[in-house]
């Protein structure tokens, strides 16, 4: 208790060292606003990250479709396809010299032994997520379409003649993305007139990057017939292997496939050639 007749505001001592009411303000305050600022840092990568997640499963998505339309117009001269995306984040892209696949088919008969029935080089398409938006692992590879069939020779009037996967390899040249790739694969129909095979062969249209679609233009379809053949091989190169577009990146089961045929001998090869054009219209 203060002394007897001192005065309340007395008992007080002046503290030199203490801060001013203003001071603590601005400290606060800034406190404050680093923290705001922090949140809202945390909140836009969270938001981003969770915007390309999405994103990305939308292309898995674009890119069955992509196979599919390849389907509708490999095997009809004239006919056109335009399916259209929306991408912040993520590219297509297209380019047959640097990424492609060979193929080479071979007819066993038993007169003449095997020989070359054709030979063709065939583009790949590829979507591509930076990773610094998008990543899953280095290594890493999923298989969209078909689910549970590594071969590159599909059989059935069903079969696709594309195969749809995810891979993030950082070895790459041009690494950090992550992809989602349709890559030409052939079908076999098998039937008591004989074995039919169909082929297609990407190529490059004309790429204006003015829209977010993708245009497939079915440009010609050769027919290629053999008789008396028992056997059929198809082997499958890598011509950029080098670069890291090989066996490992396309993840088919093999590279070597060999298909009997049926007691009419007889084989027709269809082959479709498509322009693959970006942003075209």
């Amino acid at each position: 208790m203060a002394p007897k007749n001192q005065p309340f505001h007395r008992m007080f001592r002046k503290d030199k060292g203490a801060v001013s009411p203003a001071i603590s303000s601005v400290i606060m305050t800034s406190a404050i606003v680093v923290m705001v600022l922090v949140a809202m840092s945390y909140g836009q990568t969270y938001l981003n990250n969770s915007l390309a997640q999405n994103e990305f499963n939308s292309n898995k998505k674009f890119m069955q479709t992509t196979s599919l339309q390849l389907d509708d117009v490999a095997w009809t001269t004239g006919r056109t396809q335009t399916i259209s995306y929306s991408s912040r984040f993520s590219q297509l892209a297209f380019n047959e010299s640097r990424y492609s696949l060979h193929y080479t088919a071979e007819v066993f008969a038993q007169a003449s032994g095997w020989h070359v029935a054709l030979s063709y080089t065939t583009g790949i398409i590829m979507f591509n997520t930076p990773i610094d938006q998008y990543s899953i692992s280095s290594g890493y590879y999923e298989r969209v379409f078909p689910k549970n069939n590594a071969s590159f020779v599909q059989e059935s009037s069903t079969a696709p003649v594309g195969h749809v996967f995810v891979t993030e390899n950082l070895d790459l040249p041009g690494a950090g993305f992550i992809r989602v790739v349709v890559a030409p694969s052939i079908r076999e129909i098998h039937s008591g007139a004989g074995n039919n095979f169909f082929l297609p062969k990407l190529v490059d249209g004309t790429n204006r990057y003015l829209s977010q679609s993708v245009t497939l233009e079915g440009r010609n379809v050769s027919q290629y017939i053999y008789r008396d053949v028992t056997q059929v091989r198809f082997t499958l190169t890598f011509p950029q292997g080098l670069s890291g577009f090989d066996s490992t990146f396309f993840g088919f089961d093999a590279t070597t496939q060999t298909v009997p045929v049926g007691p009419s001998g007889l084989v027709i090869f269809y082959l479709g050639e498509v322009a693959v054009s970006l942003g075209a219209f």
